[in-house]
Order: structure tokens, then sequence, then C-alpha cells
């Protein structure tokens, strides 16, 4: 048979009978780079002395261990009582062995449990030869270059100085540069200064006083209000569009809200205003609460409210949860699946803020206040709703009084106060504290 490359059956047969023979043996590739010139039996040699060592190692550990269970008086699985004189003993050919093969070879060997080995050793004193205590290290020598105590006397003296007194190092050491005069590094005064406990903020530096937290309380409708400003997306990037809303505490009915092209100290006077007088709240009865913004600070504003008769609080700097329910409130329409990703223009966003404010106001029912709905609590409908409740539950009670296991059911009530930031009682830590 010929294959198309000229190779034929016989050129097979050929080659198979030379591999067979050794002919092409020299064909074979070998690896390169000098050859080994160790006999293969050397290592088989090697491999016994090493096992005839370890046979060794172990026949000597058995003449050791037979020898103390001999002495010991004490063979294989039995385990002795705790005290006593063949305790004692016992417990002297653990600590004998235990060097040989170890605690636990050592326990087993002699049928002595280990808990009850390092239980009793402390007991039975120290071994035989305890092992030396390794020395102390050798106190470390001062470095050559390291200051004098005179130097660093000195050094801590004009550190000490009156114009010196509340100046950082690097600036005490800048200051001596420049008056031709050189002590030591910035690094080694600060160094001084913590071995001398004085590293601690040397600068005479204003210190703020702490603000007063707002603890307003609530007990009815229009006593304590709440407002806050937040942004709406407008159509293209970097486009706004401001909601103003206030929100009364107790109910949690918006009592005003408007929409603007911008924030303005003029145009939240009037927004106030108007919805103070819409309202009718009588002077001195009001407390409105917000943030340290720009607008809210406005001494058009604070103006406002001292002729209206209101008080105005604001949140401490930096405290985000002084203004817990108008932030609730914002988020609360801006996770409504109805709200959009941006408003086509201020129109759009005002006939989506009169859709959401009728159902936050008179449809949504708020869990903070029992589930009712803030119009219900914010002109005192309370009991009326709350009764029918009570009648319906009182007929469920009726017709399946075994499913009410522990008493006949209740509507959840209104809570009687609304805080923002209660007092916390004498004795107990405040959220702060606690962390």
């Amino acid at each position: 048979m010929q294959y198309r490359e000229g190779l034929y059956s016989s050129h097979l047969v050929t080659w198979r009978r030379e591999r067979q023979t050794g002919i092409l043996k020299g064909l074979t590739p070998h690896k390169r780079g000098p050859k080994s010139k160790r006999n293969p039996q050397d290592e088989k040699i090697q491999k016994l002395r090493r096992e005839n060592q370890r046979l060794t190692e172990e026949l000597r550990k058995a003449e050791i261990v037979i020898d103390v269970q001999e002495k010991s008086g004490c063979s294989v699985g039995l385990a002795p009582a705790e005290g006593g004189p063949r305790g004692e003993t016992l417990m002297d050919a653990v600590t004998h062995l235990a060097p040989t093969v170890g605690v636990g070879a050592a326990c087993d060997f002699l049928g002595v449990a280990r808990a009850s080995f390092y239980r009793q050793r402390p007991v039975l004193g120290p071994p035989a030869s305890p092992a030396p205590k390794p020395a102390l290290p050798a106190e470390r020598p001062a470095p050559a270059r390291a200051l004098s105590a005179v130097e660093r006397a000195s050094v801590l003296t004009v550190l000490h100085e009156e114009r010196f007194q509340d100046r950082s190092p690097a600036a005490v050491q800048a200051t001596l540069l420049d008056e031709g005069q050189y002590l030591c590094s910035a690094r080694t005064m600060y160094r001084i200064l913590e071995q001398e406990g004085e590293s601690r903020e040397r600068r005479d530096q204003l210190v703020h006083p702490p603000y007063q937290k707002p603890e307003l309380l609530a007990t009815a409708p229009n006593q304590l209000w709440s407002w806050d400003i937040t942004k709406l997306l407008g159509p293209a990037k970097w486009t706004y569009f401001y909601l103003y809303v206030i929100l009364d505490v107790f109910s949690r009915y918006v009592t005003g809200w408007m929409v603007a092209h911008r924030e303005g100290a003029e145009l939240t006077k009037q927004f106030i205003e108007e919805t103070i007088g819409k309202h009718q709240v009588p002077a001195g009865q009001l407390n409105i609460h917000a943030d340290r913004g720009r607008v809210m600070t406005s001494k058009p504003v604070a103006f406002l409210m001292a002729d209206l008769g209101v008080t105005k609080t604001h949140s401490r700097p930096y405290v985000s949860d002084d203004n817990p329910y108008s932030e609730s409130q914002f988020r609360t329409m801006k996770y409504r699946p109805e709200f959009p990703d941006r408003f086509g223009c201020i129109q759009d966003s005002h006939a989506f803020c009169q859709q959401f404010f009728h159902w936050y106001n008179e449809e949504h029912r708020h869990s903070g206040i029992g589930w009712l709905t803030p119009a219900v609590v914010h002109f005192g409908e309370t009991q009326t709703v709350l009764a029918q409740r009570q009648v319906m539950l009182d007929a469920a009670y009726q017709a399946h009084p075994d499913r009410f296991v522990r008493r006949p059911p209740r509507p959840l009530p209104l809570p009687s106060e609304v805080w923002i930031n209660r007092p916390v009682p004498p004795g107990e830590k405040t959220k702060e504290e606690s962390q």
C-alpha cells in the first residue's frame, strides 16, 4: 500500500523491527546537560539507612517506655485515680517520659488522661530539671547622637517660652532658624513634648460653644410646624425647581406648599405669612422649626416670625436628625411610583404636587399617627374614626371570639405627644453616649 507522501507499509515494519532491536536508540531525545554520575543503588542505600535510624529511635523510645511502665507499675489502658501515691507516681512518670515521646504519647502509654496530668501538674511542683529562664534583655544604650540631659532641658525651656507656648514645634524651629539659632529637629521637639505629656494641641484656638439640642413637644395640631425646601430636577441638567413644604408635626398634615424657580427670603416670608393666615393660628401658640439653611436663618424671615408672634427654632449644625419629620415627608414623596425622574416645566411639577399632597393629606394612612390620615388628625376627627373602627372590631370579636386569644381587639390609638429630641430621663444614656 502506497500513500500520497510516499510512505509504504514495509517502511513501518522495518522501523518497528529496528526499534525493538535498539538500532533507533540513538535517535531518542535525551535530557540536555551533564550526565549524572550517581549510582541508582546509592539512593536505595540512603533510604535504608534513614529507615534504620527511624527504627532504632523507635526502639529506644519503646525501651524507655517499658522501663518507665515497669518502675511505675502501670500497664496500658489502666487509668489512675486522681491524687494519692499511685497518682503522683504516674504523674512523675509522665513528666519523665514526656521529653522523649511527647505529653500525648506519654499519657497514652501510661493510661493517664491528659486533662488529669495538666490539672495536677501545678500541684506536683516544677519538674526535676526546670528549663533556665531567659535572661532579660539589656537596657538599650542611648545613641551617641542623642541630646544630653542639659540640651533636652534647654529645648524644653525654649518651648515653654511665652512666645512659643501656643505654636507648633515646626513653627518654633522655623522661627529659631530665622533668628540664627538651631536647637534640634522638629521631630525631636515633638518627642521631648510627648515624653513630658505635652504633645496635645498647643495653639490657642477658638472653642465653639455647644449648641443647645432642640427639644420640642407637640400635643395638638398647630403647635409645632416643621418646614424645609427640597430640589426637583428640571428638564435639563443643572436646572431645578424648589419645593417649599410646611408640615404640622403632630398631625403630619401639610399645611402649605409652594413651587418656585429659586430660593429667596422674600418668597419664604410671603409663603409663611400666607400659610399662618390660612389656618388662623393665634399669636404666641405656634413654633416653627427648620434647619440652618441660608433662607431659614435670613433676617426677613426672623423679623416676620417676631411680628406674627411665632417662635422659631433651628437644628444644630451638621446634625441631620434634628428635622426628621420634613425629611421623612420628602422621602415619602420621592419614593412614590409616579414620581418622575425630571419635570418638564414648573407647571408640570405644580400639577404633580397638587395630586400628591391631596393624597398625602386625605388618603395616606400614616404609621406614626395610628394609621389615620393627616387630615383626620389635624381637623379633630380622630375620636369618630377610632370609634367606628372599634365597632367593626367588636363585631369581628362577637363573630369569632376564639380567633382573639389574649384580649378583645382594639384600634391603634393616636399618640398623645410628639417630640423632636425627647429629653433623656436621668440615669439613661443618650444615643450618642451609647455609641
